[in-house]
């Protein structure tokens, strides 16, 4: 069921979509609007508008021209705790090819690359090319660790994640955290390797010293790839801190 905001966009898209293709001048504009929900994730009309300073009226022409055209699409919001009055508000998303202007030009050769990999020397060469792209992530991690020793351990690997363009936030959720990562550098490739993304929830687990569950992935046609991270991953996370223990562990795990 489609609330008021809804059938407002749908109905001012209808005025909008020809004067759209008759002009450039809103192209800035809807960039803006696509790089913020890239940016910040999922996001209503109201928080697009916000951010950019632009009127809610004109963040819904642009979301419903976009929205037409296939680039973003909507769901209903989720609310943790207690969902108030009212009809729930809808955030907007990048779909597949609103995100493929975001992905490099490489991604068809990386995966011919890694198919002759595998049948060259087998599975376990693309378990060893899905460690070594995680090894930087992790390197990142634990220099952001040292530099910040009191900082929350989920919001550093979120830092770490983001600079290696992930664009990675932490939201609370329930008993946990959330980290969200609102962009995939290798996402195309990942939809034929899943090893990636597996290797990637690995390191999570074993950085924060507690078992991470991946709730949802942008390889797998989600609008965010998202990790639940427990309440307790501090007390777990400084028992594991030691790059000796963690050698142990991956060492009990194969």
């Amino acid at each position: 069921m489609k609330n008021s905001t809804d059938t407002e966009v749908a109905v001012e898209g209808r005025d909008v979509v020809g004067e759209h293709k008759q002009g450039s001048t809103d192209s800035p504009t809807r960039e803006r609007v696509m790089s913020s929900i890239l940016h910040n994730g999922p996001s209503t009309a109201s928080e697009l508008a916000e951010r950019l300073g632009l009127t809610p009226a004109a963040v819904r022409r642009h979301l419903s021209s976009l929205v037409n055209e296939g680039l973003v699409d909507s769901r209903e919001k989720r609310v943790f705790g207690a969902r108030g009055r009212g009809r729930p508000s809808r955030v907007f998303f990048l779909t597949d090819n609103g995100r493929a202007g975001y992905y490099t030009a490489y991604d068809d050769l990386a995966i011919s690359a890694l198919r002759q990999l595998a049948d060259a020397v087998g599975p376990s060469a693309l378990n060893a090319v899905a460690k070594a792209r995680v090894d930087d992530i992790e390197s990142r991690y634990r220099a952001l660790r040292e530099q910040h020793p009191d900082a929350v351990p989920a919001q550093l690997l979120a830092e770490a994640l983001s600079a290696d363009g992930y664009v990675a936030t932490i939201q609370p959720a329930g008993a946990g955290q959330q980290i969200c990562q609102h962009n995939c550098p290798v996402a195309e490739v990942a939809k034929v390797f899943p090893q990636l993304c597996e290797a990637e929830t690995q390191l999570f687990s074993e950085l924060l010293g507690s078992h991470v569950q991946r709730l949802a992935t942008i390889a797998h046609g989600d609008g965010v790839c998202t990790t639940h991270v427990p309440i307790d991953v501090e007390i777990t996370r400084r028992a594991l801190s030691e790059p000796s223990t963690r050698l142990s562990i991956r060492k009990d795990h194969s």
